[in-house]
């Protein structure tokens, strides 16, 4: 595993430095010499830190208004300065070596009847990110070498700085959306953390206050999740669903009796890309060799970035959101669909990537609502370190009092929409035939940014109407 992290950093500073921008991999993200010397003195001091209860679920909450938080968000892209940006680099960086990881995973556990998978790299990563940020060693450096920047040394100085990593997160989100009109709904991107506790328990405010930058609003909230923790659950999914609006499909559910804190992540994508328009009549959409169904179909025609790579049997489309964000597509042209996701989001991504040009396309692909929920504990079980958030985690940054976390949820939610707009034609005079795509079978699909180099989801659709 080492070795594969160690070849990856080396083809992503190869890419960078195509673009004559070097970025080292960890200097902008970790503790500056004054910031140690400050933390001793913290540390020297006995001082007792700050706490809040959260208040009851059942409180009133004002709805979330996702089209304001995304304002906020590209305003703060636009204050970005030069190192501002080379750290959302290193960032981005490490948050796809966490989600190629972790894809795998997914794919090594998906059953054979539904291979479908959908995850954020950025929700995984900024979910580690958090809980670095409330914990102490060993957990403080195990979580680090899992991000994918272990320390040099014992000194502070090669430590990651959570604050400049959560930070540098916000960068990468609102880099997403830095090319759109303020007041615009045609690309959302929306982060919300939920801290749901025990009626008892006290959290730490630089914790919950830290938090903000990965998250457009976190929601602490109190509940009784021992007595009927099932009614719990549904009280959480209640709350979700009442405070943002978004159809919320799946449950909470399997929270164990002794839960003093549920920490919960939702991402929600809203993406429409211009100039495509839904076809009037559902189209036909192969499931497998023997299964079709109709689904609803997207159609439309541009200039969009395209490669065919003949030697592994699948072809690529990109297609822009704006001057900053895109839609991989990943087309396959045989069965052999874990060979195209190794190359495809693993470490030659940037191969082919580099070999996409220019080319007239009719694109033809499904209108996407699509959900997943993942529990991080359970990711994590697969690995190396099957009790990273577990019950030996030292987390006492986050709570000093009875801590103990039942679940670490990552759910994502990826609509994918027509233009309002409507469908243009932009090459009535052309006489080039355009190249005909058409997404009708399982394909992969992932959302990148080009400044940050950051995979904000990744894909594999099985069924469009179906989730995960």
């Amino acid at each position: 595993m080492l070795l594969r992290v160690i070849v990856i950093l080396l083809g992503w500073t190869a890419l960078v430095a195509s673009d004559r921008v070097y970025v080292h991999p960890f200097y902008l993200l970790t503790y500056n010499q004054s910031t140690c010397d400050e933390l001793k003195k913290v540390d020297a001091e006995t001082t007792k830190e700050q706490t809040l209860t959260p208040v009851p679920i059942q409180a009133k909450t004002s709805p979330l208004d996702e089209v304001a938080l995304k304002d906020q968000l590209v305003s703060y892209a636009q204050t970005l300065d030069a190192e501002d940006k080379k750290r959302s680099t290193s960032v981005g960086m490490l948050l796809n070596l966490v989600g190629f990881r972790m894809y795998k995973m997914l794919r090594e556990k998906a059953t054979p009847a539904n291979g479908a998978i959908l995850l954020s790299p950025v929700g995984l990563f900024g979910t580690l990110a958090s809980f670095y940020l409330g914990s102490e060693d060993p957990t403080a450096t195990k979580l680090q070498a899992f991000m994918g920047a272990p320390e040099k040394d014992q000194r502070c100085t090669s430590r990651l700085d959570g604050q400049k990593v959560l930070s540098a997160l916000k960068a990468v989100q609102g880099l997403l959306l830095a090319q759109e009109k303020k007041g615009s709904s045609s690309l959302l991107l929306t982060t919300v953390v939920g801290l749901f506790t025990s009626p008892n328990l006290h959290l730490k405010q630089s914790f919950v206050q830290g938090l903000a930058p990965f998250a457009s609003i976190t929601y602490s909230r109190s509940l009784d999740l021992t007595t009927n923790p099932d009614l719990a659950g549904e009280k959480i999914d209640r709350f979700i669903k009442a405070v943002t609006g978004w159809p919320k499909n799946t449950q909470l559910t399997g929270i164990s009796l002794d839960t003093t804190l549920l920490f919960t992540t939702y991402m929600h994508f809203q993406g429409a890309i211009k100039g495509i328009s839904q076809l009037a009549k559902p189209q036909v959409f192969w499931v497998n060799n023997t299964t079709r169904t109709s689904v609803p179909m997207l159609s439309g025609m541009g200039i969009f970035l395209y490669w065919n790579d003949t030697k592994n049997n699948f072809s690529v489309t990109q297609v822009p959101f704006n001057e900053n964000a895109f839609l991989l597509l990943i087309k396959p042209h045989n069965d052999n669909l874990e060979k195209i996701e190794n190359i495809a989001f693993g470490q030659d991504f940037s191969h082919w990537m580099k070999n996409l040009s220019p080319r007239k396309i009719h694109l033809t692909l499904p209108k996407l609502v699509q959900e997943s929920t993942y529990d991080m504990q359970s990711l994590l079980s697969n690995t190396k370190l099957p009790g990273l958030l577990g019950d030996e985690a030292k987390l006492s940054k986050i709570s000093d009092t009875n801590l103990k976390v039942g679940k670490v949820m990552n759910t994502v939610l990826f609509e994918l929409k027509e233009s309002q707009g409507g469908q243009e034609d932009l090459f009535q005079s052309s006489e080039v035939a355009p190249l005909e795509v058409k997404l009708d079978s399982p394909f992969l699909f992932a959302v990148y940014e080009k400044k940050s180099r950051a995979f904000y989801f990744l894909s594999h659709v099985t069924n469009p109407l179906n989730g995960v």
